[in-house]
């Protein structure tokens, strides 16, 4: 039996830390699949904010939780139309220190219209605002693609980061196949 992808793994670790009646946030919303497994996983009494600077991707995150399969009870979603840098300011004061997990997956929207890719500047200063965000004990994944033009610099950086980090603030993990260097890997973190 292989390894778990790392996108599964990243659904994982968060399932390990969020349950039912939480408060999460997919930072990249895309597609939507992390948007959804997020709802499914705090159920109809949690809550989802979804971020994304482009509405081609909240509309598609919009079909996939309008089309969930099985009637399962979601928890409602809040999709924002802005950057994942914006995410604390757009949270409800309330809610700071109290999220249950924070996911991002960086690079490009598949399939889009136009070729945006997310920016190590803007990556880092949101991954700064999710760990103020996060509660004890929440957890912050990372899906980085280095096989893109500009995703290894991105890549880099998001490691780093997580390097530099306190041990006091948060334990951070690397989850990556090293025989493809060019592959998706993840990056973790549980906060302290």
């Amino acid at each position: 039996m292989g390894f778990l992808s790392v996108l599964s793994q990243a659904q994982r670790w968060v399932k390990e830390r969020a349950g039912p009646g939480d408060c999460v946030v997919d930072a990249t919303a895309g597609n939507g699949s992390d948007t959804l497994f997020l709802a499914q996983t705090v159920g109809p009494r949690g809550r989802v904010f979804a971020f994304d600077v482009q509405a081609e991707a909240l509309e598609n995150t919009r079909r996939r939780l309008a089309g969930e399969p099985d009637g399962k009870a979601l928890a409602p979603a809040e999709l924002v139309l802005a950057g994942h840098e914006t995410m604390e300011a757009a949270l409800p004061a309330e809610l700071h220190g109290r999220i249950a997990a924070v996911m991002f997956n960086l690079g490009y929207l598949p399939g889009a219209s136009s070729p945006l890719i997310t920016l190590p500047g803007t990556t880092l200063a949101a991954l700064e605002a999710a760990v103020r965000l996060l509660r004890p004990g929440g957890a912050l994944t990372v899906v980085v693609y280095p096989g893109h033009e500009g995703g290894k610099d991105e890549a880099d950086a998001v490691e780093a980061w997580a390097a530099e980090l306190p041990q006091t603030t948060a334990q951070t993990v690397v989850y990556r196949f090293p025989q493809k260097p060019a592959s998706p890997y993840l990056i973790a973190l549980t906060k302290r």
